[in-house]
């Protein structure tokens, strides 16, 4: 099962990272001013997640996949890493789908 783990960063500000149940990250969040704030954006997450419309893949410059979980109101709520393929990407997709409902959270702020 996945997990969600807060961090802060080295400017003070609140980040996430979902992990699959093998520890890899597949989403990374923003930074967040409150750990409130970054504690809504897994809600989020978990909410988003579940919409494949909420997903947003993308190519960087050098040609790798990757994608953007969007909120309803379009706010990127997490980014994936860069992925060798597309159907690498969209197992990444698979797997957030899988993992952000019932992970649980670990707070290490």
């Amino acid at each position: 099962m996945g997990k969600f783990e807060i961090k802060t960063d080295k400017s003070g500000q609140f980040r996430f990272n979902l992990k699959a149940g093998n520890g890899q990250v597949i989403l990374s969040s923003e930074a967040y001013t409150t750990k409130a704030a970054c504690e809504n954006g897994i809600e989020s997450v978990k909410t988003n997640s579940q919409d494949d419309n909420r997903y947003d893949r993308k190519t960087a410059k050098d040609g790798s996949p990757y994608f953007n979980l969007k909120a309803s109101n379009g706010q990127v709520i997490g980014a994936s890493e860069m992925y060798s393929s597309s159907s690498a990407m969209e197992n990444g997709i698979a797997s957030v789908k899988s993992n952000a409902p019932g992970a649980d959270v670990d707070d290490n702020s």
